[in-house]
């Protein structure tokens, strides 16, 4: 069922990298994974391999696939901004890739993001432009489904141990871990206004979200 949300990012992989990079990025592998505490990431080693040949990696998180078409091509750019600095020797992150720095927004800006700063992670959250979303439109990119990965369901109490310092909710388990907790008949989703994060709740509650410092928005269903 992922095929056809894989090739939708495969193909505005190649819209953006011709329109907004002129091209110049290589090859690279897009994968569909679990990164409930992020829209996407790059990775900066060649994890992967074809052949000969080693490719680095972008990720967009599967728990994010029920944003806007728009923005999750806004995160796809996001990341192939990163994939331009690196080979391009240009260091726009700090902290371990957490911080993004004033060079990082000045390349994403270069091509049709928003980028809005956060304390902790710098320039990073993303929404698309104006100019963006009409190029969008302009290459017939349109979501062919309505899939998400909703993860596991957490308590409050669970959710209250793990929202410091990160971008969304991550269920742990395990030794000296918080247990998830059991699937409810009866749930409520969240999501950030901002930054377009996800969670589910059992209660109605009230949670900030840490990258964006917006409260997070019950979503009647």
């Amino acid at each position: 069922m992922l095929k056809s949300m894989q090739e939708v990012l495969e193909y505005g992989f190649e819209c953006i990298n011709e329109h907004y990079f002129g091209g110049e990025l290589p090859a690279i592998v897009i994968t569909i994974m679990s990164s409930p505490r992020s829209n996407g990431h790059f990775t900066v080693g060649k994890e992967w391999r074809l052949f000969e040949e080693r490719l680095n990696e972008i990720n967009l998180s599967a728990e994010h696939l029920d944003r806007p078409i728009e923005n999750i091509m806004a995160t796809l750019c996001h990341e192939m901004v990163h994939f331009y600095c690196q080979i391009n020797n240009i260091k726009d992150v700090s902290s371990n890739g957490r911080y993004h720095n004033s060079k990082f927004k000045e390349e994403g800006e270069k091509r049709g993001l928003i980028l809005s700063y956060d304390k902790y992670i710098g320039w990073s959250i993303t929404q698309p432009s104006e100019e963006f979303i009409k190029f969008i439109h302009q290459c017939g990119i349109e979501k062919p489904m309505d899939i998400n990965r909703d993860g596991a369901l957490i308590d409050m109490a669970t959710l209250i141990g793990l929202m410091g310092g990160t971008s969304g909710v991550e269920g742990m388990t395990g030794k000296g871990q918080l247990p998830i907790a059991k699937k409810k008949t009866s749930t409520r989703k969240y999501v950030c206004p901002c930054c377009g994060n996800t969670f589910r709740a059992t209660k109605d509650i009230n949670v900030l979200c840490m990258d964006c410092n917006e409260q997070f928005e019950k979503v009647e269903q």
